[in-house]
């Protein structure tokens, strides 16, 4: 292979694939199928252009941290008639901008409040829907981190799960950023058994879903059980900074 083509740059599709195959391997090292693990590709600052090439080579889940580059890119998908694509809302959502979060989205990730369950609730069902939510949990107990301690969740759960706009699916969480990412294993193992508690203490609720692990960590969470994880850098490469 000369030089030139050494140098050329991997493609999205490219990158896709190895991301892909890094999930299946972690989800086999683990006894498990890797179907049941969800790749949501992080398009958060990225061009549409680059969402609409992933999907023509087979990505359907992506996540969108702001509310408005979110429903930017949902019309956009929609006058390029992609309608396969399935959206994630992953990042935090203010308690005053709920209403925008009630749309076509498969799963909003981050219900990190009693104040935002409620007001999720409330909008969805003024508007004759029910929005699939995640709720998040700050299992390192790190200041910079959104999301219920285990003992608010605990306690406010019962009120939560009856909430007839939202359909709670499980849990999420951000785990701390480090060098190593085995070091970010107990984080993940925590929140699986906090979910095995609660699937436990509310057989009757849906606890399908456990979204953790970013491009840093991803295989050391689906290897801890994740459902659902959210790559961005490993897809679309680092962001830009300006």
């Amino acid at each position: 292979m000369n030089s030139d083509t050494e140098s050329l740059p991997e493609t999205l599709a490219a990158r896709l694939t190895r991301v892909q195959e890094r999930v299946a391997q972690a989800a086999l090292r683990s006894g498990r199928d890797p179907e049941a693990v969800t790749l949501v590709a992080v398009s958060k600052t990225k061009p549409f252009a680059m969402i609409a090439e992933l999907a023509g080579a087979g990505q359907v889940d992506f996540g969108e941290n702001r509310l408005e580059e979110l429903w930017e890119k949902v019309e956009m998908a929609e006058k390029a008639a992609l309608p396969d694509i399935r959206w994630h809302a992953i990042g935090t959502i203010q308690s005053r901008k709920s209403k925008q979060a009630i749309g076509p989205f498969a799963l909003v990730h981050s219900v990190d409040t009693r104040k935002l369950a409620t007001r999720l609730s409330r909008d969805a069902t003024a508007a004759g829907q029910t929005v699939n939510a995640l709720l998040e949990v700050n299992i390192s107990g790190e200041d910079s981190k959104h999301g219920f301690t285990r003992q608010a969740l605990l306690a406010d759960l019962p009120d939560l799960l009856a909430l007839p706009g939202l359909h709670i699916q499980g849990l999420m969480t951000m785990a701390p950023l480090e060098s190593e990412a085995e070091d970010t294993r107990p984080v993940f193992r925590q929140l699986r058994l906090l979910r095995d508690e609660l699937a436990e203490r509310f057989p009757q609720r849906d606890w399908r879903h456990l979204s953790m692990g970013m491009t840093n960590d991803f295989e050391v969470a689906i290897e801890e059980g994740a459902t659902i994880v959210r790559v961005g850098t490993a897809i679309f490469g680092k962001r830009e900074i300006n």
